[in-house]
């Protein structure tokens, strides 16, 4: 348990906490001083599951590998209650718990293209997180968007990046030794909220009853949230009996981004588990392409991936058949959990009707329902 209290606001930021938090990973960062450059608060547009503070650091001793602007990642608060943390479609604090694992024990950025981290907190009494993170502008990086086009250059890149990923934990001995403490698709923390019927499902009808677009691109596809729901799980269980690896678990295209000469980077790992490598790369296609680039490069990419795997070490990949059947069941994970529990107002009006589309499309196209009713047949 973290005893200093975490700040949720940049007004909150003091040179004890920030210290205490980056010291206990990386004590050669300490600073002497920062100031606020900017903050984006959940409601600006700018702001999802968290907030986010961009500082200029000083360090007491200089280091030239050190960030020259750092992030700090905050738990998302009312703007009308800036020191309060505020429940994430029921999800609470369990996002914010497995972000601050990821990076302090999986530590991504020393195997793959990720952010440096020099330190993180989570409190379990507040349901408050303090992530310290390099700030990627400094390295001249590109965010991708939905509202951006993604060329298959970079789709390859972000493939590459998921292989290393996929490969190095396949069927490992680690994920039953030291990476038990990371959540599964079919248990713990993430796994009851998003199944406990009370909880995010609740959220996501609400979600549907509320927005018309979602409603109306629910029911273009012949089916219901409570049809969704009970499709998310068939696909979840069919999985768990298949190889399992480390997922980053939220692929969709925005949290990417890419560093001059086309070098994709993999962003935010609130939602990273054990689970089957295909839940990754469905997310990332159906997202990240438009309509017609999905429809057109879907094969090819997916044998791409098939390819890169075996590159990085993977002995018994997937049949092609097989990732291609996978992959269109497991569209309705980024549909369902994805999309369908986002509220417009974590990333504005654009951004949530394109992901919508894109995925309603990608799931009518692919007959994700049919495949996955025989499942259960």
């Amino acid at each position: 348990m973290m005893e200093t209290t975490l700040p949720t606001h940049a007004d909150d930021l003091t040179l004890g906490v920030l210290n205490k938090v980056i010291c206990a990973e990386t004590p050669d960062a300490r600073l002497s001083d920062f100031s606020v450059v900017a903050s984006h608060v959940w409601g600006d547009g700018n702001a999802s599951s968290a907030g986010r503070i961009i500082i200029r650091p000083v360090y007491v001793h200089a280091d030239a590998s050190l960030p020259d602007h750092l992030v700090l990642k905050v738990a998302r608060a009312a703007p009308e209650e800036p020191n309060k943390p505020l429940a994430i479609a029921g999800a609470g604090g369990a996002l914010y718990e497995n972000e601050v694992a990821v990076y302090r024990r999986l530590r991504p950025a020393t195997f793959l293209e990720a952010p440096m981290t020099l330190g993180g907190a989570y409190d379990p009494s507040s349901n408050a997180l303090l992530l310290v993170m390099e700030d990627l502008r400094d390295r001249d990086a590109t965010f991708a968007s939905v509202t951006v086009p993604t060329s298959l250059e970079r789709m390859r890149s972000i493939l590459d990046q998921l292989a290393v990923l996929h490969a190095r934990y396949w069927q490992s001995a680690e994920l039953t030794a030291g990476l038990s403490w990371m959540e599964k698709h079919t248990s713990g923390r993430l796994h009851q909220q998003f199944n406990n019927p009370a909880v995010v499902p609740r959220f996501i009808a609400d979600q549907v009853e509320r927005e018309q677009f979602k409603k109306e691109m629910v029911e273009r596809l012949g089916t219901s949230p409570d049809g969704l729901f009970r499709r998310f799980q068939s696909v979840q269980r069919h999985q768990t009996g298949l190889p399992q690896t480390v997922c980053h678990g939220d692929t969709h295209i925005g949290n990417t981004y890419i560093l001059p000469g086309e070098k994709a980077g993999l962003l935010d790992w609130q939602l990273a588990s054990q689970g089957f490598c295909i839940h990754d790369v469905s997310y990332v296609i159906a997202t990240g392409l438009s309509v017609e680039q999905r429809r057109t490069s879907e094969r090819e990419l997916l044998a791409y991936y098939r390819e890169q795997l075996i590159a990085n070490g993977c002995k018994e990949p997937p049949a092609s058949e097989e990732l291609w059947r996978e992959y269109r069941m497991a569209i309705v994970w980024g549909l369902y959990i994805g999309w369908l529990t986002t509220p417009v107002v974590n990333y504005g009006w654009e951004v949530s009707v394109l992901a919508h589309l894109r995925l309603t499309t990608a799931y009518e196209d692919l007959e994700t329902s049919r495949l996955v009713d025989e499942l259960d047949a």
